[in-house]
């Protein structure tokens, strides 16, 4: 009778089950909440870009916080391609980043093959080095980079903006850590039949090698397409700067007095469009590829 007795209600378990589901349901609450409010709180400068580039510069000087353009107007846009440099910029800008990019690709591959599959003498201090120079920040190399290109004839021209930036080590420990992931007896199956370490690289290895390639194109265009520090010590030739540098002459107040905020944040946001594009295309690409990565690392 004791043990009958002192035996919970039956009712219990279905009223603990429902405060666990009440208690669940209001924390993803919450969650979802803490993301929204973070989520506008990160947007929010980028809706003022958007909408102080179609007030005139009267309305932008008066109200630069407010997201709402009255009137509407283009006069910004019209000025930045008639008054700047900007299809310029834009020119140097797209030749830049797909030489650098296509470069960074090819190398980074074949230097991560190397690292990940053939064995040299001397394979684990290289690799070691290549993480030491992840850490190293990039300002300290601003000065001895500027020292290289004069010395090689190559500054203040496209070959100092393209050939520094044709490999680095971030693409390279991507790449290495993907092909460690993909199976030897795929290539030691290629090389039975007479492929040569090149050849199974490129034909066989390579194309299974598709998310990481995409991720690293993402970075890479990303990467040099907003590279400033670089161009900075590069060139010193109007006619050589791309966009971040022609963006940061803008700002500078190379045009005259005052604020111009539709003309610079006009500018800003054309600037924005290409890696905003790329990277939404390709997004599902780019998290497999860092999520397999990071899963082999």
């Amino acid at each position: 009778m004791t043990a009958l007795t002192d035996r919970p209600p039956v009712a219990a378990a279905p009223a603990r089950r429902a405060g666990r589901g009440a208690r669940a349901l209001v924390n993803r609450f919450v969650g979802y909440a803490v993301l929204i409010f973070f989520g506008l709180v990160f947007l929010y400068p980028f809706v003022i870009q958007l909408g102080n580039s179609f007030k005139t510069e009267p309305d932008a000087a008066a109200n630069p916080l407010s997201p709402v353009p009255d009137p509407v107007t283009f006069d910004g846009f019209e000025r930045i391609f008639a008054g700047t440099n900007f299809p310029l910029w834009l020119g140097n800008s797209l030749l830049v980043t797909v030489l650098v990019t296509l470069g960074r690709v090819f190398f980074d591959s074949l230097a991560g093959y190397a690292l990940a599959r053939l064995r040299f003498r001397g394979r684990a201090g290289l690799f070691a080095a290549v993480i030491a120079v992840m850490a190293v920040p990039g300002v300290v190399l601003l000065i001895p980079k500027f020292l290289v290109l004069n010395q090689l004839g190559i500054y203040n021209s496209y070959a100092g903006l393209v050939v520094p930036l044709l490999a680095d080590a971030a693409g390279v420990f991507i790449m290495k850590q993907f092909f460690e992931s993909i199976p030897v007896s795929v290539e030691e199956a290629a090389r039975i039949d007479g492929a040569s370490v090149f050849r199974t690289f490129w034909s066989v290895v390579l194309p299974m090698a598709k998310p990481a390639l995409i991720t690293l194109t993402i970075l890479s265009f990303q990467g040099s397409w907003n590279e400033f520090p670089h161009s900075l010590v590069a060139v010193q030739d109007p006619g050589l700067f791309t966009l971040p540098r022609g963006l940061a002459d803008l700002v500078s107040g190379s045009l005259g007095k005052g604020t111009q905020y539709p003309l610079k944040l006009g500018a800003a946001l054309l600037a924005t469009i290409p890696v905003a594009v790329l990277f939404v295309i390709f997004q599902r690409y780019f998290v497999r590829g860092a999520n397999e990565g990071a899963d082999k690392g």
